[in-house]
């Protein structure tokens, strides 16, 4: 029996166990998943805010610079810009970011973090501006609201104690539910979770005997986001993982062929997709997905 005050090691698998989620791609492939800690998101959110800050903070010094050498009185466009651009770069930040194929702003990566979907689909840009303008609610308008009341004068207590527990609900949210999602995450239909961490030991697509060859018409039927889930159930290990995926890619394709190896029939698909992607970018031609077609 544990002592009292020590966490003992079966509370800690407990702890780590209750913070792991099924994934069900598309294909029928269940995923593992790892949802992320409120402590890693607000640290996360934090550096998001200085690299942003940062940004804002080189903007008002361009333009304090151009204003006073151009003269007059500065301080109220330039306020009216930087308010302005607060807004654009702060919601282009997040968005632009987490639309990427690593759905992750810089803070998140640093923290071992990214944005999926939990339909385990792609990840829309639907998604990812629904969750971003959300946070405009959640947390940025209840103080700009007081920020405006301020400026006026009708700030008084009861506003004020409002707007605090507005954003105070908004921001603890996630504290309260176990998948640790906001407001934005609930209505968007995402999870932040624990990126894999995976050893790159080696290049799929390089070396090895290829057993099966595939058509174009074959490879055309899956785009980026496809391959890399195909490399990741490669790499895990995963038998069954392996024999779902092998089966579905099968039936998607039309072959009908025996698979006495499913690693083997994936590891050829993987390099004939890799390689028929790579041909397409060449000529112009990006297919993301499977629906891209």
């Amino acid at each position: 029996m544990a002592r009292p005050g020590k966490v003992s090691r079966q509370d800690n698998m407990s702890s780590a166990a209750s913070s792991v989620r099924e994934l069900v791609t598309p294909e029928g492939v269940p995923l593992g998943i790892v949802i992320g800690s409120a402590a890693s998101r607000f640290m996360a959110l934090m550096i998001d805010f200085i690299i942003i800050g940062l940004l804002m903070l080189a903007l008002f010094l361009l333009l304090l610079f151009a204003f006073g050498t151009f003269g007059g009185n500065a301080m109220k466009p330039i306020a009216i810009v930087i308010a302005l651009s607060g807004f654009v770069l702060r919601n282009l930040y997040f968005l632009l970011l987490e639309s990427r194929p690593k759905a992750a702003t810089f803070g998140k990566r640093l923290l071992g973090l990214r944005v999926v979907s939990r339909d385990g689909g792609p990840l829309s840009i639907d998604q990812v501006v629904a969750r971003n303008l959300m946070r405009e609610v959640e947390l940025f308008l209840p103080f700009m609201v007081l920020g405006s009341m301020a400026a006026t004068g009708d700030a008084g207590g009861w506003a004020v104690l409002a707007g605090f527990v507005w954003a105070l609900g908004f921001s603890l949210f996630l504290l309260f539910n176990k998948d640790r999602m906001r407001i934005g995450d609930l209505l968007a239909g995402t999870w932040v979770v624990e990126r894999q961490k995976v050893k790159r030991v080696d290049d799929l697509a390089a070396g090895g005997t290829v057993h099966f060859d595939f058509t174009d018409a074959a490879l055309d039927q899956y785009g980026i986001t496809e391959l890399h889930k195909l490399e990741d159930v490669l790499r895990s290990g995963d038998g069954q993982a392996q024999r779902t995926v092998a089966d579905a890619i099968a039936q998607r394709i039309g072959y009908t062929g025996p698979i006495p190896d499913d690693r083997q029939f994936l590891t050829d698909y993987y390099r004939g997709l890799r390689a028929h992607l790579e041909r397409e970018v060449l000529l112009g031609t990006r297919r993301q997905d499977k629906n891209d077609l």
